[in-house]
């Protein structure tokens, strides 16, 4: 297995020194230091994770869909880097042996006033060069998916399912294998430029960047990568950055279908999206192991790796209710967000709103499930941040960091073209 390499290596004794480190080993950060590592194999790099293994958080908390880029603006960074990112994603599981099912995805339109959304969402998602999408008509529904019912669905066939968390492990082997070092254990807590004497030499001021983790250790670089996700904006700050775009956590409750009954679904059933509202809507998803998981829905999570209701952080609680930004998106939203919440205490209220798609589904047929916690970014006016935010800090430090602010959704989809971004971004920054 590969996190049996991943070792928390002891620092007091020598401190250790790497040409880039980067911040964060979610499927982001392995990616980018995986991309780093093939193109400059002959420098230090290094991967410091505050946890134990790799991939804990939204890398392994996630619907594990491979999206074909059918919903974002025409033209955007994150259209382009979904199409290339899906086709990536593909050739890398067939080169690696990572299993993964191209079981497709229809968008189901189940009211007449959904029909032109689903249309328009055919159109965007032909202008983004997503493969083999077709409209089709009710009865094609049912022979794709028998217990599905809608009046018109955008089929498309190349959306797929893979194992995230298995994919980032891949990424760690490869970079670990290329000569790269992963410090699992090492939660950063400061950054600053060294402080050095004279008597520290040239290999002192060879790596001017000192990360230091919660246990007072050290590790000195030349460049710092911070892919550092729910905390992205916390770690920023550290180095000088604006304190926007804010990360709010939101709680993503997943149900499950029993055993029994996922033969209902075959492939990914997806609502046509509303624009008035900020998240996708519930819907039905395959996975690699037989399951079926349902929803999700999505509340503000009182802590930002709060799996569970009862999770609380008062530090990440006081800093979502103090936002300005959160208040106006709730308040723009106050019907779906109460509708969300509703929806998360009673089951036959989330139940009703999947039977609007497989009828046959009833609250006898399901069980609680997993939960994922989203890093939404927001600035002060509320607006869910929807591109990618690159970041360098004041002073002397800020020209020796990249902090990725913002990867957004679907970036594990993306993550190996995202990679080659934010490399390429590091390499124009750095010189290297």
């Amino acid at each position: 297995m590969v996190s049996s390499c991943l070792e928390q290596v002891p620092l007091q004794a020598e401190i250790r020194t790497f040409d880039v480190a980067i911040i964060g080993a979610g499927i982001v950060g392995l990616a980018s230091a995986r991309e780093l590592i093939l193109r400059h194999p002959s420098l230090a790099f290094g991967v410091l994770e505050k946890e134990k293994e790799v991939a804990l958080h939204q890398s392994g908390h996630n619907s594990g869909v491979i999206h074909s880029g059918i919903y974002y603006t025409p033209g955007s960074l994150k259209a382009k880097l979904c199409v290339e990112g899906s086709l990536l994603c593909y050739e890398y599981c067939d080169q690696r042996g990572i299993p993964y099912k191209q079981c497709g995805k229809l968008i189901v339109a189940v009211e007449q006033e959904e029909i032109p959304r689903l249309k328009a969402l055919y159109e965007r998602g032909l202008q983004n060069s997503v493969r083999g999408l077709r409209l089709i008509t009710s009865k094609e529904i049912q022979a794709k998916e028998p217990y599905c019912r809608g009046l018109m669905a955008l089929d498309s066939p190349y959306t797929g399912i893979v194992n995230y968390r298995q994919v980032a492990l891949a990424y760690a082997a490869d970079f670990e294998a290329a000569g790269g070092t992963v410090l699992t254990g090492f939660e950063v807590k400061d950054m600053e430029m060294a402080k050095e004497s004279p008597a520290a030499g040239m290999e002192g001021m060879k790596y001017p960047v000192v990360v230091r983790n919660s246990k007072g250790e050290e590790i000195r670089c030349r460049h710092l990568v911070c892919c550092a996700g729910l905390y992205s904006d916390r770690l920023s700050q550290v180095s000088g950055c604006s304190p926007e775009p804010r990360i709010v956590p939101f709680r993503g409750d997943y149900l499950v279908l029993k055993p029994e009954k996922c033969y209902l679904v075959r492939g990914n059933i997806y609502p046509v999206p509303d624009p008035r509202f900020p998240f996708l809507g519930i819907h039905f998803t395959p996975r690699m192991d037989g399951s079926v998981w349902l929803g999700p829905n999505a509340v503000l999570a009182f802590k930002r790796e709060g799996y569970r209701f009862c999770d609380f952080s008062i530090q990440d609680f006081s800093d979502a209710v103090a936002f300005s930004g959160l208040w106006k998106l709730v308040f723009r939203n106050l019907s779906y967000g109460m509708g969300e919440m509703y929806r998360a205490c009673f089951l036959t209220a989330q139940v009703k709103q999947l039977q609007k798609f497989v009828p046959e589904v009833t609250v006898n047929d399901i069980l609680r499930g997993p939960a994922g916690v989203r890093a939404q970014a927001l600035d002060s006016d509320g607006n869910l941040v929807d591109d990618f935010v690159f970041d360098g800090g004041t002073g002397d430090i800020g020209s020796r960091i990249l902090h990725v602010r913002n990867a957004p959704s679907p970036a594990a989809t993306s993550s190996l073209a995202i990679a080659k971004m934010i490399a390429s971004e590091v390499e124009q920054r750095f010189e290297l």
